[in-house]
């Protein structure tokens, strides 16, 4: 029996992970001011000795503005570093591939905890001003988003190129820029949170500007070796919002400059309004037009929870990659049973080999 392309190894650029089972980034609200702690260096190792072949930290933001909220992890000062390096290394020593998202919260930052309700925080009551392409706020009721200057703009692609050239010092080997979920690039893309009549609005070349202009600094600090990716809200769910047909035509673009290797195939999260049809592998289609018509790697993620559906959707050219958060967070040796179910031996590491997998 041939073995799954799910556990075949796969290569982008430089990099080649042992599998094709990526770990979601997936926020932990466990940081302050920015700096992890020993939270997120045991839940990121157990999922990388778990097997995945990739591991992603969870969005880390380029400012402390830029946070979703005051416990999220950053990437903006020394200490920061320090921390991503810990988190990098141990990724690496337990056998799979570190890598970083890089994100700005935009308007939706200055957010409880979700365990707290995840409702605006006022300014009055320790928030902060959110920053955005228009000064709608993302939901009714929370602050007003200061509407972002050209200078002001370019302030922040710099401050993801920095957050850039510190992940690659401290080890990372692909790195993520965060262009979905109603967060900074994504309300820059997106008409329903995008109304600028300036170079950064307008059409959908005004509005994709930004993001094209933050990969294309982020490249400037990101290793031609090492792998970027996207990640893209590839609908918004939302009448007069973006639709995949739209996300076809960045994700050629995004694939015309030759500086990303693949769109991790995500969406909604601009509009409370969404109304999203959520069942396993709702959103593989969206990863599977952009394949075949952008032609560019992708990533299937969401709800994706079965062995079997793991392995159809590399097994049948849907996406290259498919990427898993809550599976994960319910069971860390998640590829493990994954490889026994498709009759693949564990790749497991000989501390525990003892427990008979």
């Amino acid at each position: 029996m041939s073995t799954p392309l799910l556990f075949q190894p796969v290569s982008f650029r430089s990099v080649t992970a042992r599998n094709r089972i990526v770990v979601s980034p997936m926020c932990q609200y466990s940081a302050n001011d920015g700096l992890g702690n020993e939270w997120h260096v045991q839940h990121l190792g157990a999922r990388a000795a778990g097997g995945a072949g990739i591991v992603f930290t969870e969005a880390t933001h380029v400012s402390a503005v830029g946070r979703i909220t005051p416990h999220c992890l950053g990437l903006y000062n020394a200490e920061h570093q320090a921390l991503l390096g810990r988190l990098a290394g141990v990724i690496a020593q337990c056998g799979s591939v570190p890598a970083i998202q890089i994100a700005h919260a935009g308007r939706k930052a200055s957010s409880q905890v979700p365990w707290q309700g995840g409702k605006p925080i006022p300014v009055g009551e320790g928030g902060w001003v959110p920053l955005a392409p228009s000064a709608l706020p993302a939901v009714p009721g929370a602050t007003d988003p200061h509407a972002l200057s050209s200078s002001e703009i370019g302030d922040i692609i710099g401050q993801f190129a920095a957050t850039a050239r510190m992940a690659r010092q401290a080890g990372f080997k692909i790195l993520e820029i965060h262009g979905a979920h109603g967060y900074l690039a994504h309300s820059f893309l997106s008409p329903v949170s995008n109304r600028r009549n300036d170079a950064y609005g307008g059409d959908a070349d005004g509005r994709s500007r930004f993001l094209l202009e933050v990969v294309e600094a982020v490249r400037g600090q990101w290793p031609l070796e090492l792998p970027l990716w996207v990640r893209l809200s590839c609908s918004d769910w939302v009448a007069g919002g973006l639709t995949i047909e739209d996300t076809v035509a960045l994700a050629r673009r995004l694939a015309a400059t030759g500086q990303v290797d693949l769109i991790d195939c995500s969406s909604g999260g601009v509009s409370h309004e969404q109304t999203i049809p959520s069942h396993p592998g709702y959103q593989v289609p969206f990863a599977e037009a952009i394949r075949q018509q952008a032609g560019i790697a992708t990533g299937a993620v969401g709800l994706i929870t079965e062995p079997t559906h793991a392995a159809e959707i590399v097994a049948n050219g849907r996406a290259d990659v498919v990427l898993l958060a809550r599976a994960m967070l319910a069971d860390p040796g998640w590829p493990w049973r994954a490889a026994r179910c498709l009759g693949v031996q564990p790749d497991v590491p000989s501390q525990y080999l003892r427990a008979g997998l």
